[in-house]
């Protein structure tokens, strides 16, 4: 039998303890309804969290698509996996430190909904009170799924599969939960100030552009980007696809966190379409105009930074003021991307210009066209002659910024002193897939006999 090492034995152990701990947790009641809870809105946040998971998915097919062939099972490996990572840590404690009950407007207590404790018959949270507390946890739970998985286009190509699992965990302790906490928490700092996130602009997209920079900067650049050599994407249609399933997901993402079946909650449902509409045109149009082509590549990644910039303001802001958000913030990521190609930094499906810039575009066009005609629970914007609140968006940003790309370039270092965080040069080479999960992506092959009656691959253009 082959000897492993305690760093293999590890995850395998922490499960294990997890599962027994498990045990012990009292079996509570289900919640006793009692008529104050809205079946309308019980079955529309069940759809819209059902639609947020399948976004995870769907970012896979996307970043899948894009790399070499050879790394697209293991990346779209990575982003899958935390669906199982986060799930049962959010059970555990995650939860808790987004939702639980406040420390210092920083962190919630850890010990508030451990293993899901007064969960299932708690009262309802107080900002979602028509819908039962699990529900609300549940659909939290797929914002903090997505999130690591999105850093994967950063670091893609080049990190290895054990070092990225433990990224998830430290990523969703030391920076997912704070930033939750501080911005939808009621006594947390940011929503305290009067910081408005309404689905994730600065919790989700900024958290994770910002990490992304950080993993491309430890990380370091990969072989064929030293050696400057174009690396065409491994399946289009699959972006496309992917592409589909983050919009259609989406819907959940931004009209879900109305957390009700309510005119809000339709209200972002249009300005999410519209403005991922307005910027798959603008980014298109927008390579036009410098010459290239209009690609099925550039429509799909400008539709996706105007569902990224539209998030934080999608249910603050008014239906025609998302064409504006999202022309505006394709353009800003385009020319970023532009430039991050010009520079030695080797951030492989451009994370850091399209979700962290678009993050951020987002989070300043909440503080400009945000209105209270929308939303009475909001605010208005500087388009609507209030300047301070969008100077506190834009201090609010620089704090996220600061924090999240801090932390994780810390969470980076730190993995890669207790175990390797890059595959060697010759496993670069071979390819993620196999060297990482002994797997092949074979789509584009056909396997035929060769010498010795050993089958071999061979592209199907060779016939």
């Amino acid at each position: 039998m082959k000897k492993v090492s305690l760093k293999q034995v590890a995850p395998f152990l922490i499960l294990a303890i997890v599962a027994v701990a498990s045990l012990f947790i009292p079996s509570l009641p289900l919640f006793n309804d009692g008529g104050k809870y809205s079946a309308a809105d019980i079955g529309w946040i069940l759809v819209a969290t059902a639609l947020v998971f399948l976004m995870t998915p769907g970012l896979a097919f996307f970043y899948g698509g894009m790399v070499h062939r050879k790394n697209i099972l293991s990346t779209m490996m990575k982003s899958v996996v935390a669906a199982g990572i986060v799930s049962v840590l959010w059970v555990v404690v995650g939860f808790s430190l987004c939702f639980g009950e406040d420390i210092g407007g920083f962190i919630g207590n850890p010990t508030t909904f451990l293993f899901f404790k007064n969960v299932a018959n708690g009262a309802p949270w107080e900002l979602a009170a028509t819908i039962p507390l699990t529900l609300f946890a549940l659909f939290q739970l797929m914002f903090a799924v997505i999130t690591p998985g999105l850093v994967v286009g950063a670091v893609a190509e080049r990190i290895r599969f054990t070092a990225y699992t433990l990224f998830i965990v430290l990523f969703s302790l030391l920076v997912y939960a704070p930033l939750a906490h501080w911005s939808w928490h009621p006594q947390g700092f940011l929503f305290k100030m009067g910081v408005l996130d309404f689905a994730g602009g600065t919790v989700v997209h900024i958290s994770a552009g910002c990490a992304a920079l950080a993993g491309a900067l430890v990380l370091k650049r990969r072989q064929s980007h030293i050696q400057n050599k174009e690396i065409p994407p491994a399946n289009i249609p699959y972006v496309l696809i992917g592409t589909g399933l983050l919009w259609f997901g989406w819907f959940g993402f931004n009209a879900g966190s109305a957390v009700g079946a309510t005119a809000l909650s339709v209200s972002a449902f249009a300005t999410t379409n519209t403005a991922a509409a307005a910027a798959g045109c603008s980014w298109m149009f927008f390579d036009v105009l410098r010459g290239k082509k209009p690609s099925v590549l550039g429509f799909c990644i400008g539709a996706v930074v105007g569902l990224v910039a539209i998030t934080p303001a999608a249910g603050f802001v008014a239906i025609p003021q998302s064409i504006f958000i999202g022309v505006v913030a394709a353009i800003i990521s385009n020319i970023a991307v532009y430039y991050k190609q010009k520079s030695k930094l080797d951030d492989t499906l451009d994370v850091f210009p399209c979700h962290g810039v678009g993050g951020m575009v987002g989070m300043l066009m909440t503080g400009l066209f945000a209105t209270k005609t929308v939303n009475g629970a909001g605010n208005d914007g500087w388009f609507y002659g209030n300047a301070a609140f969008f100077f506190t968006q834009l201090k609010a940003m620089a704090i996220v910024v600061a924090y999240s790309f801090g932390v994780s370039y810390l969470i980076f270092k730190f993995i890669n002193f207790i175990l390797p965080l890059r595959v060697t040069a010759e496993e670069e080479e071979l390819g993620l897939d196999e060297t990482q999960h002994n797997e092949k992506y074979l789509q584009g092959t056909l396997l035929v006999n060769g010498e010795n009656g050993k089958l071999v691959e061979k592209p199907v253009t060779e016939f």
